[in-house]
């Protein structure tokens, strides 16, 4: 009898393992979530970084602009093909959408809400860089937004990267156009915020 029970026996009751599950797959099972967690984190503090940077830089170059360049005629940097000259912009970026002023406070608020909400599984450093360059570059003018005159919303942002014959725009749009388009062609390569690749 007792060779029979210990030929009958199965893994789930057996002494190598816990709760129906073999200890060795538990541990592995462990291990692999807290490694992701790890990545996880190490996503998230490189888009924190990225957009911290973004935020620093536009942030700095504004308020030298305004102190050094608002007022005075426009400092040629490559001729007449680039200059430096401050203007007060409410609309969107590249001086677009001048009487959308509250509008564009909620989305670029809304763009910050859903970054937030998808780096919680954010595993890709790409994605984390383009979402960071976004992050950056919408606190940069939402601080326009909420700070500059007139008024708490409706404040106005500091553009003063002026090329010859396109809008004046400043770092922050900068930031946000070049973590769109990183967006697009990482969307384009099926690669995921989570790091997983897909293929249509």
């Amino acid at each position: 009898m007792a060779e029979a029970e210990r030929i009958t026996s199965t893994p789930e009751s057996g002494p190598g393992s816990e709760g129906g599950q073999p200890v060795e797959q538990e541990d592995r099972a462990g291990e692999t979530a807290e490694g992701q967690t790890v990545r996880g984190g190490r996503r998230i503090r490189a888009l924190l970084l990225v957009a911290a940077v973004v935020y620093a830089l536009d942030l700095s170059s504004k308020l030298l602009a305004v102190a050094k360049l608002e007022h005075h005629a426009p400092i040629e940097v490559i001729g007449t093909l680039l200059q430096f000259n401050v203007i007060r912009n409410r609309g969107a970026a590249f001086s677009m959408g001048e009487a959308l002023t509250i509008f564009l406070t909620i989305i670029a608020a809304t763009v910050i809400v859903v970054i937030a909400r998808i780096a919680r599984k954010l595993y890709s450093l790409p994605w984390a860089i383009a979402l960071g360059l976004l992050l950056g570059g919408a606190f940069g003018n939402l601080t326009d937004r909420i700070f500059r005159s007139p008024g708490i919303f409706e404040g106005a942002v500091v553009d003063f990267i002026a090329p010859a014959h396109f809008a004046v725009f400043n770092l922050a749009d900068s930031a946000i156009v070049c973590g769109g388009i990183l967006i697009v062609f990482l969307s384009f390569r099926g690669l995921d915020p989570d790091g997983t690749v897909h293929k249509d």
